[in-house]
Parts: structure tokens; sequence; C-alpha cells
């Protein structure tokens, strides 16, 4: 998963967690398309990366109805495939539902559900018919369980986990693996453009970017497992969770991601 004509496709490449992804896939020497709605963000990652050639940039809200054909389109004019696909590009909020602005509650959908979906039909067929390819979908450990308070970003990570577990087993011999990245709390924007920044679960430790995506690669590289969960207390409260009564999971989620009061 490196060389010189090996090429990935970053979304969410401005920061965090999408950043990390295309500072390691060029240190391992892939060229790269990276895409995020902020234009100065990508062109100075790009110039830090060393720009074209090797580097792409397309600022794009993939959240609009017509971003993916937009990308695609890019693609086609440059003669671009796409090795890797890394759908790391999400949104969320937090805070009752009640209180969530319609526009606010479909951009999570369309971002976070729609443009993974669209994005990954529409660079598979290239995949298995090269008999080669990977797709990452970043998940969330908000996918295990429900979390009240932050409730439509984790339940569109369930839909996103749900989905890759079961387009992996779709792609059972074509050469095509799929990976469900699954991180906890990560130290990134995320968190001032969520609001999360006012809720306890932030006051635990975080992981960086930089492991998270380490972790991510590393699994890849060795073509297991299809679900990666970064750092042993992630691990361990996944998996202890699983034997709790599943009110009491709601309760605590809900505690930990209820918003303070101002002031």
């Amino acid at each position: 998963m490196s060389g010189p004509d090996y090429r990935a496709l970053v979304t969410g490449a401005s920061s965090g967690i999408g950043a990390a992804y295309a500072r390691a896939l060029h240190a391992r020497r892939a060229k790269l398309v990276l895409v995020a709605r902020r234009a100065v963000r990508l062109s100075e990652l790009s110039s830090q990366l060393g720009g074209e050639p090797d580097v792409a940039v397309l600022p794009l809200d993939l959240s609009l109805p017509d971003a993916v054909p937009r990308l695609m389109t890019f693609l086609r004019d440059r003669g671009i495939t796409v090795d890797l696909l890394v759908n790391n590009a999400g949104v969320g909020w937090t805070g009752p539902f009640v209180d969530q602005a319609e526009e606010s509650v479909r951009q999570i959908i369309d971002l976070n559900v729609n443009a993974l979906v669209s994005l990954t039909r529409a660079l598979l067929p290239g995949m298995i018919e090269r008999g080669r390819g990977s797709i990452v979908n970043v998940v969330s450990t908000s996918a295990f369980q429900p979390v009240p308070f932050l409730n439509v970003y984790a339940a569109s990570k369930v839909f996103v986990l749900s989905f890759t577990e079961g387009l992996a087993t779709e792609l059972q011999g074509t050469g095509v693996r799929v990976q469900a990245l699954c991180p906890g709390l990560t130290e990134s924007e995320f968190h001032e453009t969520s609001g999360t920044v006012r809720v306890p679960f932030t006051k635990t430790k975080m992981m960086s970017a930089e492991s998270v995506v380490e972790t991510s690669l590393r699994a890849l590289d060795r073509g297991r497992p299809l679900r990666v969960v970064p750092g042993f207390q992630n691990r361990a409260f996944a998996g202890v969770q699983r034997f709790l009564p599943r009110a009491m999971v709601r309760g605590v989620a809900a505690r930990l991601f209820r918003p303070r009061k101002s002031g």
C-alpha cells in the first residue's frame, strides 16, 4: 500500500484524522487527492506535501447534491485512478435533538451517510474491475451504542458501520478490502465545531490523530481486521458494554454527552 503509482483519495482532509492520513500516506510515497470544504487549509497542506502533481486538491462540500458527480469529473479529467478511498468527512452537533435546526440534521445525514455511500458506489466498480483497492470508512465508537445529545451523529455512524461490514462480505474474493475504523476520543477540531467541548466526555484522555491513522494503516497492511478500534481503552470499553444492560449504556452515554449549562 505504497509507491509512486499508488493513489489515495482522502475526504475531510483539511484537519484532524484526514490531514493525518494525508501526511502518513505521503510518507509512504502515495499520490494524493485531498477533498475538503476549506480551500485555504487544503492549499496549505498541499504545499507542505510538495503540491502538484503528487498532491491534487479539490475544495468541495460533499454534503451538496452535486458534489460526488463533480468529484468524479475532477478525477476523470485528470485520468486519476483511486487505489485507496478514505471516507473521513463528517459532521455532528451536540445538544437535544429537538433543539437542532432541520438544516443541521439534514447536513449530518447528507455528509456522513449519503456522500459516503455515493462516493463508495462511484469508485467501487473500478476497484473490482482491477481486482484491487481499499476503502476505509471512518466510523466512531459512538456507533456501538445510542448517544443521547449526539444522537443523529451517532445514528449516522451506526449506519456506516453496518454498511461497511455488510459490504466487506459482499466483496470477498474481489481483491478489494474494506475497513471500518472506529476511533474514540481523538484530538481534532471536531470537538469545537460540534460543540462536544461542552460535555464531560471530552475531559477524558484523547488519542492523537496520527496514532489513530497509524493503527488503521497497520491493519490494512496486515489485511485484518475489518473493524479497527484504536487504543486499548476504546477496545476495552467496546468489549465491556456488550455485557451491560442497554438502558445502563444509554444512561452513561447521556451523562457523558449532556451539554453543560453556560456559566
